[in-house]
């Protein structure tokens, strides 16, 4: 196997590549005058075995394009397979039409990987399960909880810890984690006016004296999760903390994380971090590149990856 890093998050696939003793081939991945990007691998990839890391974070467009067009470098090289690994899988937030005359970007997204040469993509807490289905390559969805529970128990030990859910729709994932640490559940009732603004109604279950854990999959503006830590200490809790397992942090939610009552923030490395977040006293990551690396390796060697979360 070999591993191609393009520029969305350069430290991670280091760390991966690292992880499995292999070095990162040699390949280039540049801009033309006018911006255009150009790709080209230095080595012989034939017949190989190829895994390309990249994240379709900010700026998406850019990073996509950097994507594809790698995809199809490798497959134009005659790669005997080539694996797209996408730790944030962006333009998932758009998995349905939303209203009238409105896209499915997700599944635009899908057909482009595909078309552009992809034969699997290995990717990691899809912000909706059904995203899998919009490919018809394999897909392997990983699932950042067992690295939050470990974290948890060791951060919070002894603690009365309960998981909460910032809105119905992450129920299954908050509980997915609950089950994990044999702790109760919550659930934030909230009502959204229009995107990108939230107001928080209930808090169903009772947080009088606990220590709060709110568990996502993605904090962008950081609106959501404020206001549910806001809601929680209002009604009791003790403490409240968050785990996310994508950092996105547009415009100014590293300030407003830093003066809501999160106590900590934890966030994976799956988008790299901007400086604001590495100075930032209550926002902290760990690392995927473990996981990645071992869900690679398995991949390559034809073995079961879901192993990995039993």
């Amino acid at each position: 196997m070999k591993i191609v890093a393009c520029n969305s998050n350069r430290p991670l696939a280091e760390a991966v590549a690292a992880a499995l003793n292999l070095p990162l081939a040699r390949a280039s991945v540049r801009r033309f005058a006018d911006m255009e990007i150009f790709v080209e691998i230095h080595e012989n990839v034939r017949g190989e075995d190829m895994f390309v890391i990249q994240s379709t974070s900010y700026p998406a467009n850019d990073n996509l394009m950097e994507l594809l067009i790698t995809l199809d470098a490798l497959r134009r090289s005659s790669a005997r397979r080539v694996t797209a690994v996408v730790p944030y899988f962006g333009y998932a937030r758009q998995d349905r039409k939303s209203g009238p005359r409105t896209p499915i970007s997700a599944k635009l997204v899908a057909n482009l990987i595909t078309q552009a040469g992809a034969d699997r993509v290995l990717t990691l807490d899809l912000h909706a399960g059904q995203i899998q289905g919009f490919f018809d390559i394999p897909v392997d969805n990983l699932y950042a909880a067992p690295l939050f529970a470990r974290d948890i128990r060791e951060r919070f030990p002894g603690r009365d810890l309960m998981v909460v859910s910032p809105d119905v729709g992450g129920v299954v994932r908050a509980r997915a984690i609950a089950t994990r640490l044999n702790v109760d559940l919550a659930i934030i009732d909230k009502r959204r006016e229009r995107a990108g603004v939230s107001e928080v109604m209930n808090v169903i279950g009772d947080v009088s004296g606990r220590h709060c854990i709110l568990v996502d999959d993605i904090v962008d503006s950081g609106g959501t999760l404020c206001n549910a830590a806001e809601a929680l200490i209002k009604n009791g809790a003790s403490s409240a903390s968050v785990y996310v397992t994508h950092g996105v942090l547009s415009g100014g939610a590293v300030a407003r994380i830093g003066a809501s009552p999160i106590e900590a923030m934890v966030l994976t490395d799956s988008i790299q971090a901007t400086e604001a977040v590495r100075i930032s006293s209550n926002i902290r990551q760990i690392s995927i590149a473990p996981l990645l690396a071992e869900a690679m390796r398995r991949i390559s060697e034809e073995s079961s990856v879901s192993t990995l979360f039993c």
